[in-house]
């Protein structure tokens, strides 16, 4: 019988490892980038046309490569940043897996060009899916450029699960954007379609910030620092006032490599406990350096899991420098804080468990205040992170759940409305009481019992309905401003604009472009009231970002859900008369669904009066 186990050849084993490390053209970016910082470049330019599925290019100032490592390179596993298993455990460079190149070259066409300072020649090298093409010398200046085109070209399929430009371009954005805020000292530009998106000179990380998402965060960034022997923490955190309420720009960089841990934002969101709106998220960029001893960055492909000796000491710093930060900048009540308190914590040799390095954790003032006083102020850092700790330790593995669960209803709290008719239903809008409660919530009385509905809920569907009718119609009125306002957005967020700028034109918004970067509102939607449009605006920008990956599915739902989201908050807590009582519940009974927000959150519960009688009982 003949053997069935072969040996795969090259190309097919690169393509394969490229479904891990080459996902998207944003991949590729990452991995070009990363190589240029570990080639200690002090310039980095990137080059994208077509959201990077016609042509990705990096180009760098830095240490170039030989003749034979420009041909290396591109093997599977050739890397120059370790040698031996142990070097996986002291890695202080960005990239290691020697899979990146290998794995691009599989599915692209590549074409580098490199010079070392030392050479008076440099090297070309064209390779494509993973066939040398052309190698020969060229007069090249220092450094090293390398152009990948048409990505996955000989992987139709992969091509075709490319989602459209301005996503693929948001996700290229985003990776920028974390190798830019990593780098502050370097110098940086950002190019697609022949358009200059970025231009980033050295400079500090808080201005560094203020360039890439705009002079809005001038105003909110507060200084984070802490110093220990087993962590050093720096960056800035954002005042709660300007907390948003999307997930919006949060950020961990440990050895200055972007990287994603729930545990570690819960730390910084349980700082930030009673601080915070329910449902509102702050900024923050943290930088978190560690010995690379206690940490193992060999999770996955892409880097961007950790696994940390001792996550629970990392949560503790984190959240601890975070209350300090706030404290400082008067954002809570104060403490009894010295600038130079620092954590103290002893040397833990390798070899001893992670369990006991907790137990080390001691504090050292050197202020005027007595020591007593400073220890009871530092107690109160740490008031109730036990619970936090285990609370979310004990949190069972997250369920991928529908995008709006609906609430379930009984036969009898099913109110009547234009999208569910059902015989059995007594409620009648003509005939009922109502009124306000604590300005939040309305009370009606009818024959069957009581009604409560959520006032701004209510809010949310009727607004929903309007804006998806004038989606539909295309109708939506327009309200001229006065004076035009200046829309001040980054680059990633003009993408957003011009994807759904005919949606919002419908709405009744008036945008004029000018100097192919600046948005004017020259109009807003009618009926907005007080509404600040430009604000409004932004916020419907900054949802509508976080809540989908591709706009082009359900786009009409999601940005009526993101305006009326928007356009409701004013009626969380506002005094009604009885007839905009009474017109709000009409209308809400006559809305696609009373029972359920464009959430997915309950709107209102009736109480029968068998339930009523039995509270009083």
């Amino acid at each position: 019988m003949r053997d069935l186990i072969q040996l795969l050849p090259d190309a097919i084993a690169n393509q394969i490892a490229a479904g891990e490390v080459v996902q998207r053209p944003a991949s590729v970016v990452k991995e070009l980038m990363e190589n240029a910082i570990d080639a200690q470049a002090t310039y980095i330019q990137l080059i994208i046309k077509d959201a990077g599925k016609g042509l990705i290019q990096v180009i760098d100032n830095g240490t170039g490569m030989s003749e034979t490592d420009a041909r290396m390179c591109f093997e599977r596993h050739a890397t120059s940043k370790i040698k031996k298993a142990e070097d996986l455990f002291s890695i202080k460079t960005m990239g290691f897996r020697g899979e990146a190149m290998a794995s691009i070259a599989s599915v692209a066409q590549v074409e580098l060009k490199t010079r070392r300072e030392q050479d008076e020649l440099g090297t070309l090298v064209r390779i494509e899916a993973s066939v040398l093409k052309v190698q020969e010398s060229i007069q090249q200046p220092l450094g090293t450029s390398i152009t990948v085109k048409n990505l996955f070209y000989n992987i139709p399929a992969r091509r075709n699960f490319l989602k459209s430009n301005p996503v693929e371009i948001r996700h290229i954005l985003d990776e920028f954007q974390h190798i830019a805020l990593a780098h502050p000292n370097i110098q940086f530009s950002f190019v697609q379609n022949d358009q200059e998106t970025y231009q980033l000179p050295p400079e500090k990380l808080g201005k560094r910030i203020v360039d890439l998402f705009g002079k809005g965060y001038r105003e909110q960034l507060a200084s984070c620092e802490e110093d220990t022997s087993y962590v050093c923490i720096k960056g800035y955190v954002g005042k709660p006032e300007h907390a948003k309420k999307t997930r919006g720009e949060q950020f961990f960089f440990v050895n200055d490599r972007y990287i994603k841990n729930a545990y570690l934002n819960h730390a910084v969101m349980s700082a930030y406990e009673r601080l915070l709106p329910e449902g509102a998220f702050p900024f923050y960029v943290l930088f978190l350096s560690i010995d690379p001893s206690h940490i193992d960055i060999n999770v996955h492909p892409t880097k961007t899991e950790i696994k940390f000796d001792d996550e629970r000491s990392i949560y503790a710093i984190v959240q601890a420098a975070v209350r300090k930060t706030l404290s400082i900048h008067n954002l809570i009540p104060s403490l009894d804080f010295d600038t130079n308190v620092n954590f103290n914590i002893p040397h833990i040799p390798s070899g001893q468990a992670a369990q006991d390095r907790s137990s080390h954790f001691s504090l050292n003032t050197s202020s005027s205040h007595s020591n007593k006083n400073v220890q009871d102020a530092w107690k109160k850092l740490y008031e109730g992170l036990q619970d936090n700790i285990q609370a979310f330790e004990q949190q069972a593995p997250a369920i991928k759940a529908p995008l709006f669960e609906q609430p379930t209803y009984s036969s009898e709290t099913i109110l009547q409305s234009r999208a569910n008719q059902r015989e059995n239903t007594e409620f009648n809008t003509s005939n009922f009481q109502v009124i306000q409660i604590l300005q939040k919530y309305l009370a009606l009385s009818w024959s069957n019992g009581l009604i409560l509905i959520d006032q701004k809920r209510a809010y949310q569907r009727i607004l929903y309905d309007q804006f998806m009718d004038h989606l539909q119609r295309k109708n939506g009125a327009s309200q001229q401003l006065l004076f035009p306002k200046l829309l001040h957005i980054s680059p990633a967020d003009q993408l957003i604009l011009e994807e759904i700028k005919e949606d919002l034109l419908y709405l009744g918004f008036q945008l004029a472009l000018e100097d192919g970067a600046k948005y004017w509102v020259k109009g807003i939607p009618a009926g907005l009231g007080e509404e600040d449009g430009q604000s409004l605006l932004e916020g419907i920008l900054e949802q509508v970002k976080h809540e989908a990956s591709d706009l082009s599915k359900h786009r009409n739902e999601k940005i009526a859900q993101a305006m009326s989201n928007r356009s409701a908050i004013r009626y969380q807590q506002k005094k009604l008369s009885s007839e905009e009582m009474t017109a709000m519940v009409e209308q809400l009974f006559a809305s696609s669904n009373p029972n359920s927000s464009p959430n997915g959150e309950q709107i209102s519960r009736a109480l029968g009066l068998q339930e009523i009688i039995n509270l009083l009982h």
